[in-house]
């Protein structure tokens, strides 16, 4: 499986500032970053850090950045499903979760967590790949103008649909225990009929048991 990576940037003006976009950026240029304290909602900042390097150093893993300067103020992971989630499980190289994104509270006004999804796909390079992200409201920073669960499905829903991801049923319990929670998925272009309906049973797990 070939995991094109393509560089890219953008620069986007914040408060007579101006804050960077990139990637897939390497494990290297990420450690000589900081971490904004701010960025705290999966795991301490210095542990999101050290996991944002761990990612970016897997074949197929690639992290897009936000900073401020030389201060990571957002980021977007993108990786293979964890071993222990049922998306693993049909062990397919063209399946990629959008694992995460998270942006510092004070930034959140800047589009940039819009401007990373996008800037993820530019070039087409992922086009070989089935991205799939699976919202959990239990996830969800609900708080500030954003506390009605309902109102932060809705944003989240239209952040993915900006790189036409789509709305996908599934079985899988976990989403299925709250109707907030949800499977959004892109199918890119290059990707054959094969891992469509491989991606169809991982999704339907009850549909092809006897």
């Amino acid at each position: 499986m070939e995991h094109r990576k393509i560089y890219h940037s953008l620069d986007i003006p914040f408060n007579g500032r101006t804050v960077t976009v990139e990637g897939p950026v390497a494990p290297d240029r990420i450690r000589s970053l900081g971490m904004h304290p701010q960025l705290d909602a999966f795991r301490r900042p210095e542990e999101q850090h050290a996991a944002l390097v761990e990612i970016a150093e897997l074949p197929e893993g690639r992290i897009i950045l936000s900073r401020d300067g030389d201060t990571i103020v957002g980021y977007v992971t993108f990786h293979y499903p964890d071993e222990m989630e049922r998306w693993s499980k049909g062990n397919m190289e063209d399946l990629l979760e959008l694992g995460a994104i998270e942006v510092a509270d004070e930034y959140r006004s800047a589009g940039l967590g819009k401007a990373m999804i996008r800037l993820a796909f530019e070039d087409g390079q992922l086009e070989n790949m089935i991205v799939f992200t699976t919202e959990y409201y239990w996830h969800w920073d609900l708080k500030g103008s954003l506390s009605n669960v309902w109102d932060y499905r809705n944003m989240m829903e239209r952040l993915m649909k900006s790189v036409d991801m789509v709305w996908f049923a599934t079985d899988d319990p976990e989403i299925c225990s709250h109707p907030a929670n949800c499977l959004m998925v892109r199918i890119g272009k290059e990707v054959p009929l094969s891992s469509v309906e491989k991606f169809d049973r991982i999704r339907f797990r009850q549909r092809f048991m006897y």
